[in-house]
């Protein structure tokens, strides 16, 4: 009995260490990797940010870079990393290569070229968002599915911090 007292004890540190860094990625804060070209040039591919999961779906704004389960109906089986473009209650347009948001033209400095394509006029439903990548032409988001809107129990959190690569650690905003 002392032995197994002994190996509990030994290993107790440990046990307490895992569970609390289980805790955190679970329900605090995690690390993403970017994947893709889809946020060039904002996020580069491999890029690695810290993202906040404390932040609830209704505290998050316009321009937010925002990791989410995109909508069943997308299929795909992974999570995105994109910036929010529409609210609930927004009524989002792209037309001649620029977006408007609630009518108004908004300008956007951190996309990497005009958009060329036509999208909307949609209006984002009650708990439901709008995402587009920063490279709009080159991004698998809202404007290619079927159900362009993503519910807020799918949102995982907000990039808040890029962590690698070393030379470019930065907030996120």
């Amino acid at each position: 009995m002392q032995r197994i007292t002994r190996l509990m004890k030994s290993w107790m540190p440990f046990v307490l260490l895992l569970g609390i860094m289980l805790f955190v990625r679970t329900n605090v804060g995690q690390a993403a990797y970017i994947p893709s070209e889809s946020m060039l040039p904002t996020l580069n591919v491999h890029d690695i940010l810290i993202i906040d999961k404390t932040v609830k779906p209704d505290k998050l704004q316009f321009g937010d870079i925002v990791v989410f389960y995109p909508p069943e109906e997308a299929q795909l089986d992974k999570k995105l990393i994109k910036r929010l473009i529409g609210l609930p209650g927004d009524t989002i347009e792209i037309t001649e290569g620029k977006l408007y948001r609630n009518g108004v033209k908004v300008e956007e400095s951190y996309i990497k070229e005009s958009m060329q394509y036509y999208f909307g006029p949609v209006t984002v439903p009650d708990e439901h968002y709008l995402f587009l990548g920063d490279n709009r032409n080159e991004s698998l988001d809202s404007h290619l599915w079927s159900n362009p809107f993503v519910e807020s129990k799918r949102i995982i959190g907000r990039a808040v911090f890029r962590i690698f690569p070393f030379d470019q650690i930065e907030s996120i905003h």
